[in-house]
């Protein structure tokens, strides 16, 4: 910081360097005051006032936004910014094209309730989260009131995981259908698992494949720091894995064959669809159904708290936590058992 100089008359000067002129002379500004204080004051206020970034004038909200995007370019994944980018091009299109400093409560309001009539409340919230945050980074107040959709819960019947069994037994999407169901995993976790993740009948969550613009994308991360995790994988399923070097995948079916495969079999089973995601939570149901306490099911799951480092995750293999295996093991090998004697009785039953 330029500090102050006594003058001759009683005053206090600062000279703060401000660059060159065109024949490559040092530039200094001069700020004059009665004290020192108030002296170095006046050119700590211009100095920052000359860093501050400033907005061009007619810079729209899309132009914000693309900005925004870029800046987080290499801090996000492919698949935030992705999402970021579908927001862009198809969300509160009634702003993009405005001048982002002369935007009215009423603007953003119209374009919330035109969105609000095809978009769901979340959506929407995501848009303007967003848009809030484009602007915020350059220093626009954005604090309009603002009404958002508010967003209401929605009752969905689920299959039991015998219908589900049924389904995808025998088919060429039986194993990531049941490590979704039986272990919880996320599609993208299923993708990204390796043969050599695989040791003493203990998978290691820890890389995922996601599809951003059409293609695949291998990640050394999981969702979330918890959803790096271990987890027991019961027989049947180690029976469903064919053999393979120790890094190739071991399901090799992209995430559109899988979840395009899954649909056609429940719309020839004439059933209400589900999507693959919802296989997680129906196994998230089951541990509920099981009274599994709380800590072991968001350990198995690997949903996020702010205790789980500390009081779950280096329990992982406690006596405790093998018992919670054990239950949630047994439940479903007693499915994959009955519709095993189901199969040998209706074959017995067969004319020869």
């Amino acid at each position: 910081m330029a500090t102050a100089k006594k003058l001759p008359s009683g005053q206090w000067r600062v000279l703060l360097y401000v660059g060159k002129d065109d024949e490559g002379k040092r530039k200094y500004k001069s700020f004059t005051a009665p004290t020192k204080k108030e002296a170095e004051y006046m050119a700590a206020e211009y100095n920052i006032s000359e860093k501050k970034p400033t907005i061009p004038v007619n810079m729209t909200v899309g132009q914000l936004i693309d900005q925004y995007i870029e800046s987080k370019s290499n801090i996000l994944s492919p698949t935030s910014i992705q999402g970021y980018r579908q927001i862009r091009r198809m969300r509160l299109q009634p702003l993009m094209d405005k001048v982002a400093t002369k935007l009215l409560a009423a603007d953003v309001q119209d374009a919330i309730n035109t969105d609000a009539k095809r978009l769901s409340p979340k959506s929407i919230a995501d848009a303007y989260g967003l848009f809030v945050s484009a602007l915020r980074a350059q220093s626009i107040r954005a604090d309009w009131r603002i009404t958002l959709p508010k967003r209401q819960k929605k009752f969905r019947e689920m299959p039991t995981p015998e219908t589900i069994f049924q389904l995808v037994h025998g088919t060429d999407i039986e194993l990531p259908c049941l490590l979704a169901m039986w272990l919880g995993l996320r599609m993208s976790e299923v993708r990204g698992i390796k043969h050599g993740d695989i040791r003493n009948e203990i998978l290691t969550i820890h890389s995922t494949i996601v599809d951003v613009d059409g293609v695949a994308i291998e990640k050394d991360a999981t969702k979330t720091y918890d959803s790096t995790r271990r987890l027991r994988v019961p027989q049947y399923i180690l029976n469903l894995i064919a053999p393979g070097p120790a890094d190739d995948h071991v399901v090799q079916l992209s995430g559109q064959a899988i979840y395009k495969r899954f649909i056609r079999l429940q719309e020839a089973a004439e059933m209400e669809p589900i999507r693959f995601h919802d296989l997680r939570h129906l196994n998230a149901s089951v541990m509920v159904a099981l009274n599994i306490p709380d800590r072991y099911a968001m350990e198995r799951g690997g949903w996020s708290t702010n205790k789980t480092l500390q009081s779950v995750y280096q329990h992982t293999f406690s006596i405790e936590r093998q018992r919670v295996d054990d239950i949630v093991d047994n439940y479903f090998s007693a499915i994959v058992q009955n519709e095993m004697q189901h199969e040998m009785q209706h074959k017995k039953k067969k004319p020869r």
